[in-house]
């Protein structure tokens, strides 16, 4: 029964977790640009159905449009899944007669990159990053719609992850992956699983040992993707109106400041500075069996398997049972503007997110693919891992995709640094970081 519960969860997994994402409108990149954007015009080719046979839209949009004569490829790739893409690559080569060269560019330095090199003819064709950065890059012009795939993408992508990977209405991505955090643990070292923040704090006081470097929790500190779970569970906020509005600031919120001060008071049973709380850090300890619990995403199943024998839960309520509301995100494909070869470009976007390679990827990496027919698959609805990132991402929240959101990681992470490292007062951290955001965000007017 447990095991038929797991199931049904994993198969609505995607479809009922996240919120609706909405964004104001982009504009096109400046026509005294040296080089210019690829034609949007690779809208719905003729002949592609634009009813309701989602089988036959399928069948009619791939059908439909061919790669440029002489396509060539450039790709950016997270490090950890470059060695997967290449596979495909090489089996699109075969199918598409296209070269495709597999760069390896960490996801969350992608969009930042392609806003550098795209307008000069140096960015890659296909780019994948989180949803959280997407207003930034269609507002700048470099991203193209995903047009001709839109309903066969509409038709094998939950709505939640279309939506996110959508900016003011239009779909620009093909998702790729959901993913939230939640809370691995070591099984031979917890014998009983917390339900509260309180028991994490009365085992981390028995099993502490700093001189050992032994402790019973672990995340990266200074991160707000992480600590937004303190924020939430006391009614802080990043934007109002579900993420959308950035006249309406939550972070210095009084619920944002009541998390905050509980999150710091946590520094009692982790006595680290937060540079030494780094990812690095924590998964070694947790692969040598000295980090109790570790609290990180679905990415890193591969790096504790066959080293730990972990679980995953979700993340323990804060008093007054208030839930860790974590922040989720879907990271897409994207076409560059600027690729000279968008038919390519558009199929190897498409070709690398469908249901069979969306399979491929989970085996090969352990990503939850975004792609609804693939999450059905027992392979991953009967994981028992993925159990407790099931259940956490029901209780998650989407990474806001408005442009402002890009002012908010810098200023937070001093914030949180003083927070934590030298106990400063939580309020005025928080104003100073939230008064820098708003100079920011002057300084730097979205265009609409």
């Amino acid at each position: 029964m447990k095991k038929k519960m797991l199931g049904l969860l994993a198969a609505t997994f995607v479809a009922s977790s996240l919120t609706a994402c909405s964004s104001t409108a982009g504009d096109q990149p400046s026509s005294s640009s040296s080089v210019k954007p690829a034609n949007e015009a690779t809208k719905q080719p003729e002949g592609t159905n634009q009813g309701n046979n989602d089988s036959a839209a399928k069948t009619n949009a791939t059908a439909a449009i061919k790669p440029e004569p002489g396509a060539s490829l450039v790709v950016w790739e997270d490090g950890a899944e470059v060695a997967f893409l290449k596979e495909l690559a090489a089996a699109f080569k075969q199918q598409y007669n296209v070269d495709v060269k597999v760069e390896s560019v960490p996801a969350p330095d992608q969009a930042g990159r392609l806003a550098n090199d795209a307008p000069a003819g140096l960015g890659a064709d296909v780019v994948m990053f989180a949803h959280d950065k997407l207003g930034n890059a269609v507002t700048a012009g470099l991203l193209l719609p995903n047009d001709v795939f839109q309903k066969e993408t509409e038709a094998a992508v939950a709505k939640a992850a279309i939506e996110a990977s959508s900016y003011n209405g239009k779909l620009y991505g093909y998702p790729k992956s959901v993913e939230t955090y939640a809370l691995f643990y070591n099984k031979d070292l917890v014998k009983e699983l917390p339900k509260t923040w309180d028991d994490i704090i009365a085992f981390a006081k028995t099993y502490n040992d700093p001189a050992k470097k032994k402790y019973g929790i672990m995340w990266e500190a200074k991160i707000t993707y992480y600590n937004y779970i303190f924020m939430t569970a006391f009614g802080g906020y990043m934007f109002g109106k579900n993420g959308t509005d950035p006249s309406d600031i939550g972070l210095n919120s009084d619920g944002a400041v009541e998390g905050l001060k509980y999150y710091q008071s946590l520094h009692d049973i982790l006595p680290v500075k937060v540079e030494d709380l780094s990812y690095d850090v924590k998964t070694q300890l947790f692969q040598e069996g000295k980090l109790a619990f570790n609290i990180d995403g679905p990415w890193s199943i591969g790096s504790f398997k066959d080293k730990v024998n972990f679980g995953v839960m979700p993340l323990p309520d804060f008093p007054g049972g208030k839930k860790a509301v974590s922040f989720s995100g879907v990271r897409s494909y994207y076409v560059n503007s600027y690729t000279k070869y968008p038919n390519a470009a558009k199929l190897f976007a498409q070709f690398i997110t469908n249901k069979d390679n969306a399979l491929k990827n989970f085996k090969a990496t352990g990503i939850l693919p975004a792609n609804t027919e693939a999450s059905k698959d027992p392979l991953i609805a009967n994981d028992p891992l993925l159990g407790g990132f099931i259940k956490q991402f029901a209780q998650s929240q989407p990474m806001p995709t408005i442009p402002q959101t890009s002012n908010v990681w810098t200023p937070m992470e001093g914030a949180f640094t003083a927070i934590w490292n030298d106990h400063a007062d939580v309020r005025k951290k928080l104003d100073e970081a939230v008064k820098t955001i708003k100079e920011q965000m002057a300084s730097t007017p979205v265009k609409k």
